[in-house]
């Protein structure tokens, strides 16, 4: 079988660009164009049915985000912004196939994120701290907001922002609270755990909260809080927004999304390694030489290679093309099975 490894890359690179010699470039320059195309220029030209993968990410319970998670190596969700091109139907979750939107618009006609206004205290011109429970729970994430009048007649506001846990990267269900123009500068915002409240802060599942005013309410002005609550359950909706799914309901469990995406073409590090298909090793090649050439500025070489390159481009979409031409499109009024909903056909027991 014809060699399809980094080294016969390498070797095809430097034939290309005419340079034989490691004196004139390095194995660590060559290996660097070589997956500088593959990881970032390779799959913007093409898109290959063999980089459509299953992606499973898991939920907690009343966590309605998941983004990209750069802190565990572990979680499904590692570095999924780089790793993951794009992401679309189907979505399952537990099984049941679910609604899936990039519109925050779509999203949010049909899961209106719509507040409600509670009264929790009075000031009385001098106390600057409360506490207290919020009822109607558990709390949407990142809705609440406490308001007042200060006693020199300005408004004050307190808002609520995501806390996400250190170590693992996920959302905590406690969240901390800012001024509505930054940190409040009379209490740092401490690192927070799941089991260590900080000075200013709301839980969304008891409600308990308490805040801090630098400048204390006026005497008889209400200090209200706004926020939306909801009902965990199984979620039917997911929103694909800013490299973050957001799902609806929020979950009241732990539950499994599995989506397809297209990935990223794997990196070649080791000498003796290939390509995820070996058919690709020559389109690499020119790939990477063309890189080569253009950062030398020989664009007259580049324009010789481009041929070439187009033509093994084409090879390199020809399996995609033959695996999808077999495949009739999806329409609302066609069956891919090919059979209705008796197995026996739609003939069946019709005379």
């Amino acid at each position: 079988m014809p060699d399809s490894t980094l080294t016969a890359i390498r070797l095809k690179v430097r034939n290309l660009t005419r340079t034989p010699s490691p004196l004139q470039m390095s194995d660590v320059t060559i290996d660097q164009y070589i997956n500088t195309f593959v990881f970032y220029d390779f799959p913007s030209h093409v898109s290959l049915f063999s980089l459509r993968k299953t992606f499973t990410f898991y939920t907690q319970p009343n966590i309605d985000s998941y983004s990209t998670n750069i802190i565990d190596m572990d979680q499904p969700l590692y570095n999924f912004k780089n790793a993951i091109l794009t992401s679309s139907d189907p979505v399952y979750i537990a099984g049941y196939k679910t609604n899936f939107t990039q519109s925050r618009e779509d999203f949010f006609n049909k899961w209106p994120m719509i507040k409600a206004l509670f009264q929790v205290g009075t000031g009385d011109g001098a106390t600057t701290m409360f506490a207290g429970t919020l009822p109607n729970l558990p709390l949407m994430p990142n809705s609440t907001i406490f308001t007042t009048t200060n006693s020199l007649g300005q408004g004050e506001g307190r808002i609520s922002r995501s806390v996400v846990d250190s170590v693992t990267g996920t959302q905590l269900t406690i969240e901390n609270l800012y001024g509505s123009n930054g940190p409040i500068p009379a209490i740092p915002q401490p690192v927070i755990t799941p089991y260590a409240p900080v000075q200013n802060f709301v839980n969304l599942i008891t409600g308990q909260f308490q805040l801090f005013f630098v400048t204390p309410p006026a005497a008889g002005v209400a200090i209200n809080a706004q926020y939306a609550s909801y009902a965990a359950a199984r979620p039917i909706t997911v929103l694909y927004y800013n490299d973050t799914f957001f799902l609806r309901p929020i979950p009241d469990m732990m539950y499994d999304v599995t989506i397809e995406c297209n990935v990223q073409p794997t990196e070649i590090l080791a000498f003796d390694q290939s390509p995820d298909l070996e058919q690709w090793w020559q389109y690499i090649a020119y790939g990477a030489a063309k890189k080569v050439l253009e950062d030398r500025t020989d664009m007259e070489t580049v324009q010789l290679l481009m041929p070439e390159f187009m033509k093994q481009q084409q090879l390199v979409l020809r399996r995609t093309l033959a695996q999808q031409g077999d495949q009739r499109a999806s329409t609302i009024y066609t069956d891919q099975s090919g059979l209705g909903a008796n197995p026996f056909g739609w003939w069946y027991g019709n005379y």
